[in-house]
Parts: structure tokens; sequence; C-alpha cells
């Protein structure tokens, strides 16, 4: 089951980095198909290096800083942890845990 579960998120992970390189791509052959660079184009994946040392990636038009990603985890840091799916699927685990084991005792 992990193998399984290792193979399929390689395989997701390669393809969305396939679909970003696409979309790069295509970024490309419309600038080459206009035959002039606009400011409104822009990459779909860029990493740039900021005046005061620290990188900010652009994606898809949203710039991401490292200040961003600890607010986002500052944030849900401080949320409550009880995540609603997750206790319907142990619920539902328990559930056919209980089920075979009365179905099939030992």
């Amino acid at each position: 089951m992990f193998r399984f579960l290792l193979k399929t998120l390689i395989v997701a992970g390669i393809l969305f980095f396939g679909i970003i390189i696409g979309f790069q791509e295509a970024n490309h052959g419309l600038l080459k198909m206009k035959g002039y660079a606009d400011e409104n184009f822009t990459g779909a994946f860029t990493v740039e290096e900021a005046a005061n040392g620290e990188y900010e990636a652009t994606i898809l038009g949203e710039t991401v800083t490292s200040h961003d990603l600890e607010g986002k985890k500052k944030i849900l840091e401080e949320m409550n942890n009880y995540n609603f799916f997750t206790d319907i699927a142990k619920k539902v685990s328990n559930l056919i845990s209980n089920f075979v084991t009365n179905l099939f005792p030992s």
C-alpha cells in the first residue's frame, strides 16, 4: 500500500511539474507568435532575488515570499487542528475494521 501511495505521489508530482513547464512553453509560443515582448505576458514560474537578499517567487502571476508563507504557517498553527474529513475517515476505518474482524474472527 505504501509503495502504491509513493508511486502515485511521484507520478502526480511529475505531472504537476509537466503542467508548469507546459504553461511556460505556451508563454514562449505566444511571445514568438506575437513577435514582440509584452509586459502583460510573464512567465508561469519565476524566481528573483529582492534588494534585501531574499528570494521572491512568482507562480502564475501571484507573488509568494517567505514572509507570506511564515504568516500562513502561524495562522494554521493558531487554528484549531480539528479536521472534519480526518475524523470521518477514522470513523469509517474503525467501522470497516470492526466489520471485518467480526466477519472473520480468529
